[in-house]
């Protein structure tokens, strides 16, 4: 299927989700998380959930990483394709900017080559942990700019499609994806 077509799909998905889905299958895939071997790395790149897109809830994932004591990285778009990694600390002050996208507004900035996990946002996903995101290209950007050994962790409420039909070469597939039911790793 083509990515503009899953993007349709999974929008009206996401859009039927009720709140309490959302939280629960979100806790759920926290907890999966809990069985990849990732837990001995240092930094941890997480996204900031947008509730008004429905995506998975990341507060659950941000407090394991709180209570193992790791270094998480929040991500701040600074132009049309481009984030930067904040490291969250006690004065980290979160807005939303003007896509409702939640923030870091400013602090001390990582480098993209210490991250050592990425936790994705999607849409959907293949059987061969190809992603399609939103269609900006930000997450392709910062995965470029990352480690060849940075671990990929797509979240996403729904199982894997069969195959996505229109990839181009600048495609990062991930390593896992993590979804209420299972874990897919690639």
């Amino acid at each position: 299927m083509l990515k503009k077509d899953l993007r349709l799909i999974y929008s009206e998905r996401r859009e039927n989700l009720t709140s309490e889905t959302i939280s629960d299958s979100s806790l759920l895939i926290a907890n999966r998380l809990l069985q990849l071997p990732i837990w001995n790395y240092s930094y941890y790149h997480l996204f900031l959930s947008i509730t008004e897109k429905k995506e998975v809830d990341t507060s659950y994932i941000m407090s394991i990483l709180q209570g193992k004591d790791k270094n998480i990285l929040l991500p701040k778009m600074v132009d049309d394709q481009n984030l930067i990694n904040y490291l969250l600390t006690d004065s980290t002050h979160i807005k939303k900017n003007r896509w409702n996208i939640p923030e870091p507004v400013d602090g001390i900035e990582v480098p993209p080559e210490k991250i050592d996990v990425v936790f994705l946002p999607l849409m959907a996903f293949d059987q061969k942990g190809h992603r399609v995101g939103y269609g900006k290209g930000f997450y392709d950007v910062l995965l470029n700019k990352c480690r060849s050994d940075v671990v990929k962790i797509g979240l996403s409420f729904f199982k894997a499609e069969e195959n996505i039909e229109d990839l181009e070469p600048h495609d990062i597939p991930l390593n896992f994806c993590v979804t209420p039911d299972r874990v897919y790793s690639f």
